[in-house]
């Protein structure tokens, strides 16, 4: 289907416009919006100045009209020694009847009709004031007419009288004149005034073009140099844009760090596995010799399959597209609802027991589904039960945050606790103390737990022997839990 005519030509003006330049477009339009101003303050100016010149004349037409009026004749015709009496010099006039023939007129007007049929029938009901002759381009004879009913009791009926309008129309050709000579001039400063006020409103844009290439060539630790002392929406781009540089540089550092981490830790595993089949190579070997050093390798590669489903659960955390709040969960249930160890054969080794302290109808409500939850939870579980010492506890309550409630679970231990310098980087990836090093995990677990929590508008809190860290600031809830041991804590608002 073809697009009419007029709407293909402005589509194709719009994407000529679209290619120009900034700087050229908030030119173009600053001055089109100039020129429709000025246009508009011309026309207001001509208006009101042929007004008053119109005025005058009409007082002049008035004034003779009722001047020559008594001496009009029954049959149209005028007593000229009473007329040169009364009005020496009047010749511009003409007296018709109904129908628009001339029954007498002056020599200025000569006998042909200057009115025309319609004119003729208007002035039947009212004076009527009329033009002959155009500004543009010049008339020989221009005039202003006023006709105006008679009562007479012949055929005359309608008496017509002029003044020429030559001072008045030279009156607004030279104001039409004057007014597009200052118009273009007013234009030209328009013009050559936003140039400069463009060009110096987008210096501070080029000049962040010319630093963000820097930074794109390889100067990461540049920033943009944003005035101080200004507050414009230049200056706030500015600012926004070193925000985003400084997010990108954290975000490459993290990256960079995970990258090395993730080498390091799979370096030991991949060693371990390749020393393991070079051995297996050397010499000649049972069946059964066969079977160990398999079990061995199958080992190694258990730990390595579970050390990259850590890896992926923690970027597919930290990357979730889904939003906060889609799906709803109970926390109280998915507490309730743990399985305890068994024979030692569980997750978490330790003995755990638990208390839950919920709402009359048992239920608390947070907007994350009850798989993330019990994830959540056997994350926070298994670190207590491997670095920490029984008594574990979890504990799922409301507390209020400025009188609003606010699910809160915590996961407690009795073991020696975590130094207080280590609680700043304990949720990040592989971040682990030089005395777990030995003890089995990648240092994943609290990570994933805090991403999970993060994505979901929680907050997620470690506190040991007296020590808190809050890695959101999101709740002002004080902590409520033993002073001795590790403590984790994860506050959710209530959904629904």
């Amino acid at each position: 289907m073809t697009q009419p005519p007029d709407r293909a030509r402005q589509s194709r003006l719009r994407s000529r416009l679209a290619r120009l330049p900034l700087r050229v477009r908030l030119v173009v339009g600053f001055t089109a919006a100039m020129t429709v101003v000025l246009i508009a303050t011309g026309v207001f100016i001509y208006w009101r100045v042929q007004y008053a010149l119109d005025q005058r004349l009409n007082t002049d037409l008035v004034a003779e009209a009722d001047a020559l009026q008594p001496l009009i004749q029954p049959d149209g015709t005028l007593g000229t020694d009473r007329l040169t009496a009364a009005l020496p010099g009047l010749s511009e006039h003409q007296v018709l009847d109904r129908d628009g023939r001339v029954l007498s007129a002056g020599a200025g007007l000569g006998v042909t009709p200057v009115l025309t049929a319609g004119t003729v029938q208007a002035a039947l009901r009212g004076p009527v004031y009329a033009d002959v002759g155009l500004l543009l381009p010049i008339s020989k004879r221009p005039l202003r007419l006023l006709a105006t009913p008679i009562a007479t009791s012949g055929p005359a009926t309608v008496l017509v009288v002029g003044l020429r309008r030559d001072e008045r129309d030279e009156a607004l050709r030279e104001l039409l004149a004057q007014l597009a000579l200052a118009g273009l001039g007013a234009l030209v400063i328009t013009a050559v005034v936003g140039e400069r006020l463009a060009k110096a409103a987008l210096a501070p844009v080029e000049r962040y073009r010319g630093q963000a290439r820097a930074i794109a060539t390889g100067a990461p630790s540049l920033r943009l140099e944003v005035p101080a002392g200004r507050d414009d929406e230049v200056t706030r781009l500015g600012h926004t844009l070193n925000d985003m540089l400084d997010g990108l540089e954290r975000s490459l550092a993290r990256e960079r760090r995970f990258v090395d981490d993730a080498s390091h830790e799979l370096r030991t595993p991949l060693t371990l596995l390749s020393t393991r089949v070079q051995l297996a190579l050397r010499g000649t070997r049972s069946v059964p010799e066969h079977e160990a050093v398999l079990r061995e390798v199958q080992a190694d590669i258990a730990a390595l399959n579970q050390l990259a489903e850590q890896l992926l659960q923690v970027g597919a955390a930290a990357g979730s597209a889904q939003p906060p709040g889609q799906a709803s969960g109970d926390l109280a249930r998915v507490a309730r609802a743990l399985p305890m160890p068994v024979d030692g054969r569980d997750a978490s080794p330790l003995p755990v027991t638990w208390t839950v302290d919920s709402p009359a109808p048992g239920t608390i409500p947070v907007p994350m589904p009850d798989p993330v939850l019990r994830q959540v939870l056997l994350n926070l579980l298994t670190n207590a039960g491997v670095h920490g010492a029984p008594p574990v506890n979890v504990t799922v309550r409301l507390v209020h945050a400025d009188d609003v409630p606010v699910a809160a679970l915590t996961v407690s231990d009795r073991g020696p606790g975590v130094p207080a310098e280590f609680l700043p980087t304990a949720v990040e990836r592989f971040s682990r103390t030089d005395v777990a090093r030995p003890r089995p995990g990648a240092g994943l677990g609290l990570s994933l737990a805090h991403a999970l929590v993060q994505h979901h508008d929680g907050e997620l809190r470690l506190c040991s022997r007296g020590v808190h860290h809050r890695y959101e600031q999101r709740f002002d809830v004080d902590c409520s839990h033993p002073s001795d041991g590790t403590t984790a804590t994860v506050l959710m608002p209530l959904s629904g």
